[in-house]
């Protein structure tokens, strides 16, 4: 899901510029320390689901990173796999002081790049925006499409009986 939304307090001091060097590549369990704090400052506004360190270390291949020409980890989200044709983005997080810089997208992007390459069909993700999504050309479709997912995590999530979140799909083809 990405979450872009205003929230009482950024996680950082300082906006990141327009032109600034933005570079994504696949996670390091090092850039989990800086993911945990951008996952759950959204979880703790019930805008995503709250991952642990401990989980993030385990689950860090899933992931890739945005960051600044520092190593500051500006945005972040995963490729969940679930079969040989289907995965899920999953914890896709911009750091309030970059958004608006196409951060969101690039990593989108990077994580359908990597699905190709896996041969993986079709992609899919829960969002609470998804304009978003389609920009990227996704398309929107009923959760019950995804019976793997609800079975693997919906049914652990607090909102189960109040989901807001709405299903995107993108079915890939060779040379996309």
């Amino acid at each position: 899901m990405l979450v872009q939304l205003s929230r009482p307090e950024s996680r950082t001091q300082h906006r990141v510029e327009p032109g600034t060097r933005v570079f994504v590549r696949p996670a390091r369990i090092a850039d989990m320390l800086q993911v945990e704090p951008l996952i759950n400052g959204f979880a703790k506004d019930n805008l995503m689901l709250p991952k642990t360190w401990e989980q993030l270390v385990r689950m860090f291949r899933e992931f890739v990173v945005a960051t600044d020409a520092d190593g500051r980890v500006l945005g972040c989200g995963g490729l969940r796999v679930f079969s040989d044709s289907l995965a899920e983005i999953i914890s896709l997080a911009v750091d309030e002081s970059a958004h608006g810089l196409g951060i969101g997208g690039r990593v989108v992007e990077r994580l359908l790049e990597d699905a190709e390459a896996l041969g993986i069909r079709t992609v899919f993700a829960l969002t609470l925006r998804d304009g978003f999504f389609h920009r990227l050309g996704f398309r929107t479709v009923p959760k019950e499409m995804f019976p793997a997912k609800v079975w693997a995590d919906c049914r652990n999530c607090p909102k189960l009986h109040a989901c807001d979140e709405i299903a995107v799909v993108k079915e890939l083809t060779q040379g996309e």
